[in-house]
């Protein structure tokens, strides 16, 4: 069994077909679909099957791919880390980040980074620790910052709490209800969510049954900062956020806070990462630097 079978299958996955990967692989379909097949006689059982669909994993293809983009991860950073500790400085660093580290703690940790490892490619993704937990426990991402989960991770990862935090209700200027002065003023708006789990709606609902509050009408779930941004901007949508949302420069000109009595709890914003699995320099130095940038929140 050789690293770039591995390798090739995790493309594969990755890209959902033999003609996808044999493209981002820069080889040929053929002698990608002759490794595929060397790596199963090695194995003794099917790891694809062909569906319309394109390449589907078997039962025991997706346990296999499990360990071997786990593998694969770490060769990638066994390989970066050396490169980095030689003076090459090049390599990649991938993260996951939730809305309030985005808004407030990477415009001041990425020009930094830029600087220290201008050779170094940058990989970030948008996302809650459900959504992410996988592809950080096989070591695709070196390490996740933002909310909590309400659920604490399985063994084999790591929490950090990093700060506490509160958040704020958001609407766009001129909105009807801009001065509103308490929660129930805003009871029966319509109302945008992005919540710190996959139960969104409930998390607003018990903030409202804990100030005796009907639960608010949801209209629209946002995964992204940019979707809640459009979708405030554009509509009388109101949303519950980190705080911090009132001090980002990109929305000062067309969303404003609603200033009301209650103060909206939020969970804290932690790192999570494998702890068994050391970061490259260049993933040490930025985790570092988000997390002191996180002390000037």
């Amino acid at each position: 069994m050789k690293l770039d079978q591995l390798q090739h299958l995790v493309v594969i996955v990755e890209q959902g077909s033999l003609r996808g990967a044999a493209r981002r692989l820069d080889m040929p379909q053929p002698a990608l679909t002759r490794s595929v097949r060397a790596l199963e006689r090695e194995l003794g059982c099917a790891l694809f099957v062909r569906e319309a669909s394109g390449m589907v994993l078997t039962p025991a293809g997706s346990r296999f791919h499990v360990h071997a983009s786990a593998i694969v991860n770490e060769a990638r950073r066994a390989v970066d880390a050396i490169s980095q500790d030689t003076g090459e400085e090049e390599g990649t660093v991938s993260i996951a980040l939730s809305i309030m580290p985005h808004v407030m703690m990477l415009p001041h940790a990425l020009p930094v980074f830029q600087r220290r490892y201008p050779k170094v490619r940058l990989n970030i993704v948008e996302g809650l620790f459900p959504d992410v937990e996988r592809e950080l426990r096989q070591g695709g991402l070196d390490f996740y910052i933002g909310a909590q989960p309400r659920i604490a991770p399985a063994a084999g990862l790591a929490v950090q709490h990093l700060l506490s935090n509160t958040r704020s209700l958001v609407v766009r200027k001129g909105h009807p209800l801009g001065d509103a002065k308490r929660l129930k003023d805003l009871a029966f708006a319509h109302w945008a969510t992005t919540g710190v789990d996959y139960n969104a709606d409930d998390d607003i609902a018990r903030l409202f049954e804990t100030h005796k509050l009907p639960p608010p009408t949801v209209m629209l779930r946002a995964r992204s900062a940019v979707s809640m941004m459009v979708a405030l901007a554009n509509s009388d949508l109101v949303a519950m956020l980190p705080a911090q949302w009132e001090v980002f420069p990109f929305v000062r000109n067309t969303l404003r806070v609603i200033k009301v009595r209650e103060v909206l709890p939020a969970p804290s914003v932690v790192l999570i990462r494998r702890p068994d699995l050391p970061l490259t320099p260049a993933a040490e130095f930025l985790c570092d630097v988000m997390m002191r940038s996180a002390e000037l929140t």
